[in-house]
């Protein structure tokens, strides 16, 4: 079946505390976002990207592309104002039967193992959402008070979210709710049903610079 990775790279460097955004930070001399771009170019050879990128910093970006393995299997869209029309316009190019990542891309450190997964079971459940166990107590805040749950009943959400084409697309239709966080609150939003995969507890998301230094550590 065909594989498309839709990697949203339209973030801005405002947590980061940089003027440049977060994904074309270096991590040992290359962007950020050139690694997140090679796992998935290394994941399968019949893969296409699709690189949503924001409209000030489209040049950048084909830099980017252009040093990576394979920049012909890499085509650039423009963002959108939310993370849902940045998603929405990575996805506008397929018209076919395929499964497709959907992928932040400034997790750099996930692996090929995972892309694999993900594939393997949105290919025999229609989806796949790698998650991650909470290591920390959890609790509920209503109002003034909070309450304790179980955090064994936690996961953390990662990408890429992984879903089968006629799932996802259709899903996409729908209008922009502020309840829509992910691509799973959006395919539940539409019916859908989705499932979890054992994420990795490497596949950060760069947000800050204290993980700017954990990913040069674990890129060692």
């Amino acid at each position: 079946m065909k594989k498309y990775a839709v990697i949203v790279a339209g973030g801005s460097g405002h947590r980061m505390g940089t003027q440049v955004p977060k994904q074309f930070l270096l991590l040992h001399g290359k962007p950020v976002l050139w690694y997140t771009l090679e796992v998935f170019l290394r994941a399968y050879e019949d893969l296409d990207i699709i690189l949503v990128a924001p409209e000030e910093h489209m040049e950048t970006a084909r830099t980017v592309v252009y040093a990576t393995m394979a920049p012909e299997r890499v085509r650039i869209v423009e963002g959108g104002a939310t993370r849902f029309q940045s998603v929405r316009n990575g996805l506008q190019p397929i018209c076919e039967e395929a499964v497709i990542f959907v992928h932040d891309g400034v997790r750099c450190l996930l692996s090929t193992e995972l892309v694999h997964s993900c594939y393997e079971q949105a290919v025999r459940l229609g989806s796949a959402i790698p998650v991650v166990d909470s290591k920390d107590s959890v609790r509920v805040v209503t109002g003034a008070d909070s309450a304790a749950i179980d955090r064994s009943r936690v996961k953390l959400v990662q990408t890429p979210q992984t879903f089968l084409s006629r799932i996802l697309l259709p899903a996409y239709a729908q209008e922009y709710r502020e309840s829509f966080t992910d691509e799973a609150s959006v395919v539940e939003a539409s019916g859908g049903k989705v499932h979890l995969v054992a994420g990795e507890t490497n596949n950060i998301k760069i947000t800050t610079p204290i993980d700017l230094v954990i990913a040069e550590k674990l890129l060692i």
